[in-house]
């Protein structure tokens, strides 16, 4: 998957235009709040998905304007295609080869990337929730199905909470709890299996890539830490038993509380950089280097199911990076086509094959 054009009309601060990036690396390099950004931001929309800024479409037109456009050629599914989003009085146009669709997500059946933003070291450096995000987001990818299996294991969290709360003001409902907690076992273990299946394929790809960064230093460990004591060489019917018997251990403290304190909705993912936990005591470019092998792994187990590779995104990565770390991203990510914003000039110089655009003032140049 390569993209060989992409043109911005009216588009937050770029001035319109288009550019033709090289199908290996394309580095795209100047000063902060010029742009750079934007164009990440651009390509990653025909993913089908929203901003990775989290950003609203109204918030993508340029000041003073009413609607923005966007259009790509990319080669995807052996053969040249086109693409065009546009955003016009709140009502948003999909045209895919010049065919007019009505909803976004026929992007994603013939357009697929993977970013990172700053906003990804959040990853290792603050709470579990986003931990487990991080890992369902990325088995959605992989298994369809999995997004409607974690909707109704929420439905079932929510629900029990409810009871839970009830039950502190009326002491005979503790006997319907077990309704609630027969299903959150049956659907919870379907997601503990899964998430260790993708765990399983994760490790192996995020290995080989923080030992690339590392330049051989450095090897990344993904554990998966579960409240209810589960292991991932568990079969399903073990899962659920691991998890009904976590339940009812937990039973006084969730009266207590109001909450499910035990489940998938609680357990977390540890990294180690060498043994050592990545989030306590990894420096800056250690939690980076961690961050940039997921997402590279990712990409990777994207391109095992697809068959094709996605395009990949990297927004202000290699900021505290040393030089070597900087070396493999820029010139031994082979196989994919990908997209390196920085601020320093310097970076560009290590760059051996690709291109490199400056921007400036929303104005892209070669």
């Amino acid at each position: 998957m390569k993209v060989s054009e992409l043109s911005f009309e009216k588009y937050r601060n770029l001035k319109d235009s288009s550019i033709a990036p090289s199908d290996k690396v394309n580095v795209i390099y100047g000063e902060n709040a010029n742009g750079k950004t934007n164009l990440l931001e651009a390509i990653w929309l025909f993913c089908g998905g929203h901003s990775f800024r989290g950003s609203k479409e109204n918030e993508m037109i340029r000041f003073g304007e009413s609607f923005f456009k966007l259009g790509m050629k990319f080669f995807s599914q052996e053969r040249e295609q086109e693409a065009e989003i546009i955003f016009d009085k709140g009502r948003k146009l999909i045209r895919i080869n010049g065919v007019d669709k009505s909803s976004s997500s026929y992007l994603t059946e013939v357009f697929s990337a993977v970013v990172f933003s700053p906003e990804h070291l959040s990853l290792i450096k603050r709470g579990p929730n986003i931990r487990r995000r991080f890992l369902d987001a990325a088995i959605c990818q992989q298994r369809i199905r999995y997004a409607s299996i974690l909707s109704k294991y929420n439905q079932i969290i929510n629900q029990r909470n409810a009871l839970l709360k009830d039950i502190y003001k009326h002491s005979e409902l503790k006997d319907t709890l077990s309704i609630w907690d027969d299903s959150l076992t049956v659907v919870g273990a379907r997601i503990l299996k899964e998430r260790f299946e993708y765990l399983k394929m994760l490790r192996e790809p995020a290995l080989k890539y923080h030992r690339g960064i590392s330049c051989d230093k450095e090897e990344l460990e993904i554990c998966c830490i579960c409240s209810c004591g589960a292991d991932e060489n568990d079969d399903e019917g073990t899962l659920r038993d691991k998890l009904s018997e976590a339940l009812k251990r937990s039973r006084r403290e969730d009266y207590h509380t109001g909450n499910t304190s035990v489940g998938p909705h609680r357990d977390d993912l540890d990294f180690k950089i060498n043994g050592i936990s990545a989030r306590r005591f990894g420096s800056q470019g250690q939690q980076r280097s961690a961050v940039l092998s997921l997402k590279l792994s990712e990409a990777e187990l994207l391109y095992k199911k697809n068959e094709e590779r996605p395009v990949i995104l990297l927004d202000d990565v290699l900021s505290e990076l040393d030089n070597s770390r900087q070396d493999f991203l820029l010139n031994r990510v082979e196989d994919y086509q990908v997209f390196v914003t920085c601020c320093e000039e310097s970076n560009k110089e290590q760059l051996k094959r690709g291109k490199v655009f400056y921007i400036e003032n929303g104005v892209v140049g070669e």
